[in-house]
């Protein structure tokens, strides 16, 4: 009924557009008349036409099997079942392969250089330990796991008396690697530090000073394989 009520030559019934008429003068701008025939074709379901007659319907256009197969490959694929076989013939491809698994923890993959992994504190080949008790790399742990305590010696050098590093706060950021001038504090490529108790992640100078000591040959490994990008 409502789109049988606009139905006009301009869009807009004509009631409607005599209210307008009066209201806006004989001289009513085109702009409104534009305007409100376009809301009226909306609300009607008109175009810029205007409003369809009764009973119009939209024909969808037919559909048509854009594949480029033919009726015999479709048919062999439905009665032979080929896409089977084609998918057991990419298994048997790779059962002839090399596997691309490793019997972890038997056999373990390459380790990049700049693997950060457990820490440690290394020695000078002297058996002199090097850290320096600058403090960079506690005032630089953004986890704030780091906690150092330092004397001077008799020599006017400075050393640590207390070196702990918190694993569980350690995020591996490995900015105290960074900042270190000496290159004391390091990370190594061990993965394999999981502990049952928690206090056992509470590594002291003593516990550092023994994973560097174990580590040092991969360290150094490490350390002039990643010099050129430094």
């Amino acid at each position: 009924m409502l789109s049988r009520s606009l139905r006009t030559n301009m869009g807009v019934s004509s009631p409607l557009r005599s209210v307008l008429m009066r209201q806006n003068g004989a001289g009513a701008s085109a702009s409104k008349m534009a305007v409100l025939r376009s809301c009226f074709h909306n609300v009607a379901g008109g175009t810029e036409q205007g409003v369809p007659p009764v009973g119009f319907r939209v024909h969808r256009p037919p559909t048509w099997d854009e594949s480029h197969e033919s009726a015999l490959d479709k048919a062999t694929k439905f009665f032979l079942l080929s896409e089977m076989f084609r998918g057991m013939w990419v298994v048997l491809e790779q059962y002839f392969r090399a596997p691309y698994t490793i019997y972890y923890p038997f056999e373990k993959g390459p380790v990049s250089p700049r693997f950060r992994g457990e820490h440690a504190l290394r020695r000078y080949p002297s058996g002199e330990e090097r850290c320096i008790a600058c403090k960079l790399c506690e005032a630089i742990c953004p986890a704030l796991a780091i906690t150092i305590e330092a004397e001077e010696r008799v020599d006017g050098s400075r050393r640590t008396t207390r070196y702990d590093i918190d694993m569980t706060k350690c995020i591996y950021c490995g900015y105290c690697q960074e900042s270190c001038p000496v290159d004391a504090i390091v990370e190594t490529p061990n993965v394999e530090y999981s502990t049952e108790t928690r206090e056992e992640l509470l590594y002291n100078k003593e516990k550092l000073l023994a994973n560097g000591d174990k580590w040092e040959q991969e360290i150094q490994y490490g350390l002039d394989a990643d010099a050129p990008y430094r």
